[in-house]
C-alpha cells in the first residue's frame, strides 16, 4: 500500500484484493471476467489475494471493478487500491465488500468521509488509531513551516494495519514479487 507496492510492478497501476469465501481459483477467474489479470495471487491466513491492473489499457477499459459482482454468494473483499490515479496524485482508497454489496468505502486522504451500507463498519478502530474523530487532526498543522504532507505516508500506513488488524488479513510478505520494496 503505503511502500508495500509501489514500484513492485513496474509501469502498472494495481489494486490488492483479498477475498474469504471464495477460493483462489474463484477469485482469478472472476477477475479475469472482469478483464483483469492477476499479475500475482496466491493464499495465505484463510484469504485468496490477487493484485490486477487498475485498468485494461489495451482494451480501452478504464472503468473499475464491480467488486459487489466479483464478491457475490456470501463471499467478502478487502480492496486496496494503490494509486488510484498517480498523474493526478489522488490517494489511495479502501473498499470492503459483502455478498454483492459495497459495506465500506474510504479514501485515504479523507477517512472521515466513509460511504457504503454501514460507513461506520470500522469506526472504533479508527477512532482508536486516531485516524477519525477529535484527536485525527495534526497537533503541529498551525506551526510555521510545518506542511502536514510530510507524514501523509506514516498516516497510511497507520490506516492499513487499523484495516489489516480488524480483518485479520495477511500480513507481508505475501510473496516476494508483491511486497518488493
Amino acid at each position: 500500500m503505503t511502500t508495500w507496492m509501489r514500484g513492485s510492478f513496474a509501469g502498472h497501476e494495481v489494486n490488492l484484493v483479498f477475498a474469504r469465501g471464495m477460493t483462489l481459483d474463484v477469485l482469478t477467474r472472476r477477475l479475469r471476467g472482469a478483464r483483469r489479470e492477476p499479475l500475482a495471487y496466491g493464499e495465505a491466513g484463510g484469504w485468496a489475494w490477487a493484485v490486477h491492473d487498475m485498468h485494461d489499457h489495451d482494451a480501452d477499459d478504464y472503468d473499475g471493478v464491480d467488486y459487489d459482482r466479483l464478491c457475490r454468494d456470501g463471499a467478502e473483499v478487502v480492496v486496496f487500491e494503490t494509486e488510484p490515479c498517480s498523474a493526478k496524485a489522488h490517494p489511495p482508497s479502501f473498499t470492503y465488500c459483502r455478498d454483492g454489496r459495497t459495506v465500506l468505502y474510504l479514501s485515504f486522504g479523507s477517512p472521515q468521509l466513509r460511504s457504503g451500507e454501514n460507513p461506520d463498519h470500522l469506526s472504533p478502530e479508527l477512532l482508536t488509531a486516531n485516524l477519525i474523530g477529535p484527536d485525527s487532526e495534526c497537533a503541529r498543522e498551525a506551526e510555521p513551516g510545518h506542511d502536514c504532507f510530510d507524514h501523509r505516508d506514516e498516516d497510511h500506513a497507520r490506516l492499513v494495519r487499523a484495516i489489516a488488524g480488524f480483518f485479520d488479513l495477511p500480513s507481508p510478505p505475501l510473496s516476494p514479487e508483491v511486497w518488493a520494496s
